[in-house]
């Protein structure tokens, strides 16, 4: 479908590009123009959008969540992470199926849909049924394996590896474990030799909280972060997820070793695990992202919610209101987390890019007067101003409605679900 957007004001995160009045075109998947409009190619559109002034950007990508756990919003709250996990959430989770999963992952792609979410990194347990619902309603994901020692074997690891990545155009699968604590020595230099077979970065929960960092130097005399480097786990990069409680140490491996931290501020504020030293992450170049964790420890699935928190946290731990701007927060969440995904495709607005794409209206109240944009959508927007998203050239969200999408038959579903899982 050939699709023309105009009157559009244009926020492309391409470098330090200001906004601009012009407009864009996209073919099937693919940004094919984008520009003030007076060089804009002569096309036959199946569709002319008028913006009316509204924004276009580059998608939003939650590049740490848990969507299955739709099932326990607001079912466990108010504890801290340890108890959350062992006492609550493991017990729920060893009834689950992999239907339950599907369901539950639609559930929360539809909070995805309305956030302006383009793009997920999700780590849960039946990856196969998470990539049947996010190719079937249209979410780009990249699956990333939660490996422990309760399960699975290596043996699914690596063929999960093989078989999820190409299975669907929209999903590829990461190399992961869960945490350091939940997982061995024996079984971490396992995941290492598969890691070096295939030359691919790991993914993991790390340094969340003291308690976790703690306990690891007790075991290994180290620290998560140089731990696992020791065992040869980040020779080709990875990402690490949290990053509260690293150390000046840590980043010296982080940098030599390419590893970017997705922050997760929201969940970090409910648990009480601590705020990430976003500040010095930045000062050492360290590539940061933004997720919302899963929608139990969170609860919301609301990226605009999390990059206040990124920026306003980190003014407050540097006691700097300089620290964290919000032009390096939208970076996150857009460009970094494209990065922290390996969707290099899909980072920008420019030609040739994938057309994951999502306006923001203006005439709401929060993007009022019109001074700083970027700000406006850091500091005072929240789902409210998500007028419309695409992704791989689909409009799937419009005016707050749902396009090809039974939003009633995934609430029944998931009502029944949880009701069961209580």
């Amino acid at each position: 479908m050939n699709i023309r957007f105009y009157n559009a004001r244009i926020l492309s995160m391409v470098d330090s590009e200001e906004v601009y009045m012009g407009e864009l075109h996209v073919q099937d998947n693919i940004i094919t123009y984008v520009g003030d409009g007076n060089s804009a190619p002569k096309a036959a559109f199946d569709r002319e959008i008028d913006c009316e002034g509204n924004v276009l950007m580059p998608g939003l990508k939650n590049c740490h969540t848990h969507s299955g756990m739709t099932a326990f919003r607001s079912l466990a709250d108010d504890l801290n992470l340890q108890d959350w996990l062992n006492n609550e959430i493991f017990p729920r989770e060893a009834k689950m199926s992999g239907e339950d999963c599907y369901w539950l992952t639609k559930l929360a792609i539809l909070e995805y849909l309305a956030s302006g979410v383009t793009a997920i990194e999700d780590m849960y347990l039946t990856p196969e049924t998470i990539a049947d619902a996010c190719q079937e309603m249209g979410m780009r994901c990249e699956l990333v394996s939660g490996l422990n020692k309760f399960g699975p074997t290596l043996e699914v690891l690596e063929n999960r590896y093989l078989g999820l990545n190409g299975k669907y155009p929209l999903v590829g699968f990461k190399m992961g474990v869960h945490a350091e604590y939940t997982c061995d020595k024996e079984l971490l230099e396992k995941v290492s030799e598969l890691v070096h077979k295939y030359k691919t970065p790991l993914y993991v929960h790390m340094s969340e909280t003291k308690t976790e960092v703690d306990e690891c130097i007790g075991r290994y005399g180290m620290t998560p972060v140089a731990f696992f480097d020791s065992l040869g786990l980040f020779d080709f990069g990875g990402v690490i997820y949290h990053g509260v409680w690293t150390t000046p140490e840590d980043w010296e491996i982080m940098k030599k070793r390419g590893i970017m931290v997705v922050t997760n501020p929201g969940s970090n504020c409910k648990l009480a695990s601590g705020i990430a030293p976003i500040a010095d992450y930045i000062r050492e170049g360290i590539t940061v992202a933004i997720g919302t964790d899963g929608p139990s420890s969170n609860n919301a699935l609301d990226m605009f919610r999390e990059m206040y928190l990124t920026s306003m946290l980190g003014k407050v731990r540097e006691m700097n209101p300089l620290a964290v701007p919000a032009t390096e927060v939208l970076k996150m969440a857009t460009v970094n987390g494209a990065k922290t995904l390996e969707h290099s495709n899909a980072d920008v607005l420019a030609k040739g890019k994938l057309a994951d794409i999502i306006m923001i209206d203006l005439q709401d109240p929060a993007m009022q007067p019109v001074l700083d944009i970027p700000n406006n959508i850091v500091y005072s927007g929240g789902k409210n101003i998500v007028k419309m998203t695409m992704i791989d050239g689909r409009i799937l969200y419009e005016n707050g409605e749902y396009i090809g999408i039974d939003k009633q038959e995934i609430y029944d579903k998931s009502e029944a679900i949880m009701e069961r899982l209580k």
